[in-house]
């Protein structure tokens, strides 16, 4: 899995459809996307970078605000470990290097179908950055995604997740500026 993707509860195939059109406009013609067994969740593994998908998806919302109904979010993740504390931590660590001395970062936990505790795993992963800490506007995510026995971790830029509901939020006030300044 090198991809999550959310949706609305029970809307699974269509957002299988709509991502799966995706990533073959982009060049892979047979990815794998999984139902998660929960609701509102399916996993992607593509051969297609998940920057690229990300940014495709945000210019297709650009020129066609009507080509996205269905995947609300689309995660990319880095590598995927067991749900285990210990292991999580030990796989921040080796991607921790991106993150610069004079950078910030936040630690995002997101969990479903586990009873692991979020701020143990928080205050676990944050032992191990010595960087600042910026819950508003940070540098950095660390991004941890519990999907029942699995994680997924991601150290990404603040920019680097895709929302619908942001991108189409951005087109709206994009659009209102340049009425403005145009009439």
């Amino acid at each position: 899995m090198n991809l999550i993707v959310t949706c609305g509860r029970n809307l699974e195939s269509e957002a299988k459809n709509e991502i799966k059109k995706i990533i073959t406009e982009l060049g892979d013609q047979e990815p794998e996307i999984l139902n998660s067994g929960m609701r509102g969740v399916l996993t992607v593994s593509t051969v297609v970078k998940p920057s690229e998908v990300i940014d495709y998806a945000r210019n297709k919302i650009n020129e066609e605000p009507w080509f996205m109904r269905y995947c609300l979010r689309i995660i990319p993740i880095q590598i995927v470990t067991d749900t285990d504390i210990d292991k999580i931590k030990q796989n921040v660590i080796k991607f921790k290097d991106c993150i610069q001395k004079n950078d910030s970062f936040r630690i995002t936990v997101e969990k479903r179908d586990s009873i692991i505790s979020t701020r143990e795993i928080i205050s676990e992963v944050a032992k191990s950055v010595s960087n600042k800490v910026s819950l508003e506007n940070p540098t950095w995510i660390i991004l941890i995604e519990v999907l029942g026995n699995k994680t997924g971790i991601s150290i990404l830029k603040n920019d680097a997740l895709f929302s619908l509901e942001k991108s189409k939020r951005n087109l709206g006030e994009h659009s209102s500026f340049f009425y403005k300044n145009i009439f």
